[in-house]
């Protein structure tokens, strides 16, 4: 109202004010921190982040955005000026973090007064986070190879190449196989796994049997228990053994959690359903790994601490990609015709084939027959192939592990087996 004070222009300038003053109070810290020349600090960022505000209210209030342009390009110039005075000074730390930060909170101060305070807001925090977590960010490049960088990219050429070129329509008789969809899965599946390889590169892969069952787990739990077991066999003592089995335990937990987390993203209409057995397996899986890494924490021999690193590759290519999606495709395949044709319980021999080698392709087909089929049969047949999975890693580990690491990694299977088979019975 005329007269009055405009409250929302009050809080898209006040925004704009914590938005320098976020950022330039990084800014100050860091230049304060490496001694370096830079072109500001705190004042300076809120002055820029005032004059971004300001020109552009002033640009939609008097309908000229060639004022917003004007002032980038004062900011601009401005910032071209002080690189090119503390490259003087200081030849050998050039670098235009600084200088861009000045220019994106320019452009934050605007969005602030044209109507985006929440995008501002929330790419303020994001630019901040860029900027302080300079070490770490720097520290996982270091970790990060060329193969892990061209795994990166090939999973971009499936997600926004490949994916879209796919039809989205089924392309067999009996309907089961969509290509789109099927490829979407396999993407999900892949980033699953990445995000456990990428933990463990972040983390490092030797610090402690918890930690590499955890991350390890995401990536592959076969591989968990494999290098686990191996790893028993070079060192024969319990408390080594507990600490391993525990690990194993732990990726085993991850995979449970690994299912209903596919659940939840396929097909949540089932997710209470296999949200009960599955959380009844994992928290039995991870009740016996805490009492066994309490086991050989309690040890008198202090030495066992570290696992040795899990030999996990990146868990992307297309090969790798294309050759699950083959699986998942067959599978798919075999759920349908069952249904079809051997309605009922033949779906639970299918699930326990399918367990024997991987338990995501059976969640995701058993997720997606659930739609039109009877939801109770494909969450027993999750919990058939889950059951199978894991009386294989079991088998893994006795033959392949140490005698001190086969009771334990036997007790926890059994446990987890008999968890499984009265959700089985009783759910």
């Amino acid at each position: 109202m005329d007269g009055g004070v405009d409250l929302a222009a009050v809080q898209n300038f006040g925004t704009a004010l914590l938005i320098g003053a976020l950022i330039g109070i990084e800014r100050e810290k860091r230049k304060t921190l490496e001694v370096k020349p830079g072109i500001g600090g705190l004042r300076t960022f809120i002055l820029i982040a005032l004059l971004g505000a300001t020109a552009g209210w002033m640009a939609d209030t008097l309908r000229m955005p060639w004022l917003l342009v004007a002032a980038l390009l004062v900011v601009a110039a401005a910032v071209l000026a002080g690189y090119v005075i503390a490259a003087r000074q200081d030849p050998d730390s050039l670098g235009l973090t600084t200088e861009s930060a000045a220019i994106v909170v320019c452009l934050l101060g605007a969005m602030s007064t044209l109507g985006y305070r929440e995008l501002a807001v929330a790419l303020a925090i994001a630019t901040a986070a860029v900027l302080a977590y300079k070490q770490p960010l720097h520290g996982f490049v270091a970790r990060v190879g060329w193969e892990d960088l061209f795994a990166g990219l090939r999973l971009l050429i499936a997600t926004f190449i490949v994916l879209p070129l796919l039809p989205d329509r089924p392309i067999d008789p009996w309907e089961a196989l969509n290509p789109n969809s099927l490829w979407l899965l396999v993407l999900l599946i892949s980033s699953l796994s990445l995000v456990g390889y990428v933990g463990t590169r972040w983390l490092g892969a030797d610090r402690g049997t918890a930690l590499t069952g955890l991350t390890g787990g995401l990536v592959s739990s076969t591989a968990v228990t494999l290098a686990f077991a191996r790893q028993s066999r070079a060192d024969s003592r319990t408390a080594t053994a507990h600490a391993l089995a525990g690990g194993m335990l732990l990726a085993w937990t991850i995979m449970f959690c690994r299912v209903i987390t596919e659940v939840l993203v396929v097909n949540r209409a089932i997710l209470l359903q296999v949200l009960v057995p599955f959380a009844l397996m994992g928290v039995s899986a991870a009740t016996a790994a805490w009492l066994l890494f309490r086991s050989s924490a309690s040890s008198q021999d202090t030495t066992v601490a570290r696992a040795r690193e899990v030999p996990l590759r990146n868990p992307f290519s297309l090969t790798a990609a294309a050759k699950f999606g083959a699986f998942f495709a067959v599978i798919l395949l075999l759920v349908k015709l069952v249904q079809t044709y051997l309605p009922g319980k033949g779906l639970y021999m299918v699930a326990a084939l399918a367990g024997l080698t991987d338990v995501d392709a059976i969640t995701l087909s058993m997720a997606e027959y659930a739609r039109n089929g009877d939801p109770k049969t494909a969450t027993n047949a999750i919990v058939v192939a889950a059951l199978t999975n894991t009386v294989v890693k079991c088998a893994m580990a006795a033959a392949l592990g140490g005698p001190a690491l086969r009771r334990p990694v036997l007790t926890g299977t059994g446990a987890i087996l008999a968890i499984g088979l009265v959700a089985i019975v009783l759910l």
